[in-house]
């Protein structure tokens, strides 16, 4: 059975991640390093891990299998997933693969240099109304894809 796991501290999609789940009846788990103010239905687990860098990821990862679906931002959570057989799919309706992950982790350290170097000054763009839109295209087909097979 499918199950969907949630890098909750910092996603903005995580209500519309309950809203699809209780749509497809899956279980959730939404893991951050603080408790989450916000109502969540009966198959929602708030999942409040220890202060540290990579205790969230950690507990997503050693508790995520095959067939299951980690939403995260972050790329190198997207790929310790991939190797524990999830999906992974970022907020803005990325998802993440055996295919593209290599050249996003790549990008990622490219990043991480030119703002050690002061050559980028690491600005995010804003989240808008159309990552949300492609979020919820993206979450759509990959859950009737693990669901239906």
């Amino acid at each position: 059975m499918t199950r969907i796991f949630v890098d909750g501290d910092a996603c903005p999609v995580k209500g519309e991640v309950l809203k699809v789940a209780a749509r497809f009846d899956l279980e959730v788990f939404l893991v951050s390093n603080q408790w989450l103010r916000m109502p969540v239905g009966p198959k929602v687990t708030k999942q409040v891990v220890p202060e540290g860098a990579d205790a969230a990821d950690d507990w997503i990862v050693e508790n995520a299998a095959r067939g299951d679906l980690v939403i995260t931002s972050d790329i190198p959570l997207a790929s310790r997933s991939l190797e524990k057989g999830a999906e992974a799919l970022g907020p803005t309706g990325r998802a993440f693969t055996t295919e593209n992950i290599g050249m996003a982790l790549a990008m990622r350290d490219l990043k991480s240099q030119l703002r050690e170097t002061g050559a980028d000054r690491g600005f995010n763009p804003s989240f808008t109304a159309r990552d949300k839109s492609s979020f919820l295209n993206s979450i759509d087909k990959i859950l009737v894809r693990l669901t239906k097979g």
